[in-house]
């Protein structure tokens, strides 16, 4: 008999036909509370397969008894109650690596988009500007400017890699500095604002990580600097964002995460110096695709009493 999961969320076709071929499938697209779960079905539950912005709630994990595996499709972990799971025993793996490359090339195209004002441009030639009014007022060079990273993991890391290949400066910060890395390290994030004309934020999501990008670092970064967000919205401050944005006090920003997405803050739609994106980042479909292969193998590892192949360290 098939082992009985869960998946919440939206996985690639090849992904969903993948599980039901192995599993016994019971599929809820958007978080279901606990009690959702019919009582004989969540008795049975013996694997979950969730995306990174659904993770596994200790209420959930207290609904299914039977829960030896979770696999989570995405690298955060924020929404994911790790503790509680390793402290039960069950295995649990995520997907890193693969999305460090993608990712990366989302912020560095959302970095170029604001500074060469591509998404204006387009409006400004599709709509006869260009014909009526003539060239675009002059955008921002990349070349010879200072990118900053927050967090200089799989993401950062790839992000700072392409910066290079622009002819940037780049500088990041972190929990602790990397010895292994061509990069320069600033220890505290309001100085590596301060000295940054793009800031990129690539660092883990989470309580600790909240409203890291302050009021104090927006206002160092300034009015000619651009924030590129790519990580967690909940690690900017968005209203201190908004604020500094519509006032001219920071410069840009491009932002790929929000803290309420789908439904982010109206106010943003209304500034011009901004670039919203629908959290997106890994939306390639060769990334998709491998990273629901990575998911399903570490979730049959799992069931299995195998390593997994990317375990969550504990």
């Amino acid at each position: 008999m098939k082992p009985d999961i869960l998946y919440f969320g939206h996985f690639p076709d090849a992904t969903v036909a993948e599980l039901n071929r192995r599993y016994n499938v019971h599929h809820y697209f958007k978080m279901p509370q606990p009690d959702d779960i019919p009582a004989d079905i969540a008795a049975r539950i013996r694997g979950v397969a969730t995306e990174a912005n659904r993770g596994i709630s200790l209420a959930m994990l207290d609904r299914l008894p039977k829960l030896e595996a979770v696999s989570v499709f995405g690298v955060g972990l924020d929404l994911v109650d790790v503790k509680a799971i390793q402290e039960r025993g069950i295995a649990l793996g995520n997907t890193p690596d693969i999305i460090g490359p993608e990712v990366a090339d989302l912020a560095i195209g959302m970095m170029l988009a604001s500074a060469r004002q591509i998404i204006f441009a387009d409006h400004y030639a599709r709509t006869g500007q260009w014909a009526s009014k003539g060239p675009i007022p002059l955008g921002r060079s990349v070349a010879n400017k200072t990118c900053g990273v927050i967090g200089l993991g799989g993401i950062g890391r790839a992000i700072a890699d392409r910066a290079v290949a622009f002819r940037m400066r780049v500088l990041y910060t972190g929990t602790r500095e990397k010895k292994d890395v061509p990069y320069a390290y600033v220890s505290d994030v309001v100085e590596l604002a301060r000295q940054s004309d793009y800031l990129m934020v690539a660092c883990k999501g989470g309580p600790e990580t909240r409203h890291l990008v302050s009021r104090a670092v927006i206002d160092a970064l300034g009015p000619k600097g651009t924030l590129i967000n790519v990580a967690r919205g909940s690690v900017v401050d968005e209203e201190a964002l908004i604020e500094a944005l519509a006032s001219k006090r920071l410069g840009w920003a491009a932002l790929d995460v929000f803290e309420n997405s789908p439904n982010f803050d109206k106010r943003l739609l209304d500034l011009p110096n901004v670039i919203l994106q629908p959290h997106h980042g890994t939306a390639a479909i060769e990334t998709r695709l491998e990273m629901g292969q990575l998911m399903i193998d570490n979730l049959a590892a799992g069931l299995e009493k195998r390593p997994l192949r990317t375990p969550v360290a504990a």
